[in-house]
């Protein structure tokens, strides 16, 4: 009994792997909700395209994206270049004026394996163009604080936050594209997100959404 309970759990293990390997970008995750959103040719200003930092923001604080027909495409875990791969079916498709592009921390983190700044670099630059190509005016984001990772616990992500954020900026200011800069109000004195804004040192609390509000919003309203 024990061996087949043992099997049947290994079984349910390997099918969900191959589940997830089938659609490796969660291309199904906003399938519905996009396809509802072309067929009542629903308004939208922007689209928030990101990570779980993205993803768990609408919960947050759902009316700021309501109220000013913001469209939240985060997926929990996304490295950039599953970003890159839905960013057609997610943004593109759904013609918004702008898109607000923040990524980074989980390939940093090595979530879908090891990867150097220059692959980051590369997929927010073709995000970009392709925003760009398609008319939708661009936003580019730092990423937020953090100097440590709960589910890597030996890597220092400080230094490389740091590092990308900076050349993030230089590459929005060449190619005339708007910077979101979160860093400066989250960020403690040992390069982590400061306590009040932040339970885990990486996920903003609702007061950390509300300061990243503050920074994006006058941005927005101004290039919208």
């Amino acid at each position: 009994m024990k061996y087949a309970t043992i099997k049947i759990f290994f079984l349910l293990m390997v099918f969900s792997t191959l589940a997830n390997a089938q659609d490796w970008p969660n291309l199904g995750r906003y399938r519905d909700a996009n396809d509802k959103l072309k067929q009542d040719n629903t308004k939208v200003a922007a689209i928030f395209m990101g990570d779980s930092i993205t993803d768990f923001w609408v919960n947050s604080s759902s009316g700021f994206f309501s109220d000013n027909h913001y469209v939240d495409r985060g997926i929990s875990g996304q490295t950039s270049p599953q970003m890159l791969i839905r960013f057609r079916t997610d943004v593109l498709e759904l013609k918004p004026q702008a898109v607000v592009i923040l990524c980074g921390t989980n390939d940093i983190a090595g979530n879908t394996g090891p990867s150097t700044l220059k692959m980051i670099e590369d997929n927010i630059m073709s995000m970009a163009q392709l925003a760009k190509a398609n008319k939708i005016k661009v936003v580019l984001c730092s990423v937020t604080p953090s100097n440590k990772f709960g589910w890597k616990p030996n890597l220092m992500p400080a230094d490389d936050i740091v590092a990308l954020n900076s050349w993030i900026a230089e590459y929005a200011e060449a190619n005339h594209f708007k910077f979101a800069n979160y860093y400066p109000a989250l960020v403690n004195d040992t390069k982590g997100m400061k306590a009040e804004y932040s339970k885990d040192g990486v996920h903003p609390t609702k007061e950390g959404y509300t300061v990243m509000e503050s920074v994006i919003q006058p941005i927005l309203k101004k290039i919208l």
